[in-house]
């Protein structure tokens, strides 16, 4: 499911922002994009991820700025700087050039002042954490948000698979008598009266009506609706129940639709399918 989430720490000068982002995807996939030295953190933050997240194509990026002194340290190379101090006094005596330089001229100079990160490894992880805490608070409140948009969307299209399916059971206690009626006219066209062997038709009818049944089928799809909206109203994640529930109500919907040799059945069939289509692509958003 879609979704984004951004949290952020502070403390003693250092600063952490988290981004959570995802995208539909059937599986959890989870990105962790985080500063070299924290390392260590990414396979606690994708646990942390799980607990909050069990879809998606999930994007994690953290962000560490430290702006106080607690873990960095200042290192001066003075073997560094007293090489260039006697290569510079050299030079001005060859050259006769004024010799004036200062230590801040000299700290200037490459690789003579280092900035070294000892951190605390460990603090930092907690501090990541608290961070990742608030960026997945956020994240989930913005899917339920969303989610229950979705849900009263995909509820109206469930509702309007009802009606069709209910439209076609009504026109599918026609389609055997329609068929009778068509039979006999047709008989009566190419034969002679009295000629008409009624056995042999009512074998006729019996085959087709077994064929063009469709009652096993609309029990099923009907039941599937049934577990659908069921499932739909619960809390705990549904996603992977409902995708396979759209797969079997799409089956028995094409059952249907060969089976039934009638127009309007067929009609309602379609407008199924593409109800159907249409929510198996907004269950991709659901968890």
């Amino acid at each position: 499911m879609t979704g984004f989430g951004r949290g952020k720490y502070e403390n003693e000068g250092r600063n952490y922002t988290i981004d959570v982002k995802s995208v539909n995807h059937k599986y959890a996939d989870i990105s962790v994009r985080l500063p070299r030295f924290l390392n260590a953190a990414e396979d606690p933050i994708r646990k942390k991820v799980l607990d909050y997240i069990s879809r998606g194509k999930i994007d994690v990026f953290v962000n560490f700025e430290n702006f106080g002194s607690k873990g960095m340290t200042i290192r001066v190379n003075k073997e560094l700087a007293r090489a260039y101090l006697t290569e510079l006094k050299d030079l001005s005596e060859e050259t006769g050039l004024e010799y004036n330089l200062s230590v801040l001229d000299i700290s200037k100079f490459p690789e003579i002042l280092k900035l070294e990160d000892d951190q605390d490894e460990e603090l930092i992880i907690n501090e990541v954490m608290l961070a990742l805490e608030d960026a997945l608070k956020k994240f989930v409140s913005m899917r339920e948000i969303e989610g229950q948009k979705l849900v009263e969307d995909i509820k109206n299209r469930i509702h309007a698979i009802q009606k069709k399916v209910e439209e076609i059971q009504d026109e599918s206690s026609h389609v055997v008598e329609d068929y009778i009626e068509k039979l006999k006219t047709r008989v009566a066209e190419l034969m002679e009266p009295g000629a008409v062997d009624e056995n042999r038709i009512m074998q006729e009818i019996v085959i087709y009506s077994d064929k063009s049944s469709i009652e096993e089928e609309l029990t099923r799809l009907k039941s599937h609706i049934a577990q659908f909206l069921t499932l739909i109203d619960q809390d705990s994640p549904i996603g992977k129940k409902i995708d396979f529930l759209i797969q079997e109500m799409n089956r028995e919907t094409n059952t249907i639709g060969s089976k039934a040799n009638n127009i309007d059945i067929t009609n309602n069939v379609i407008e199924i399918k593409t109800e159907i289509e249409n929510i198996r692509e907004q269950i991709q958003n659901i968890e």
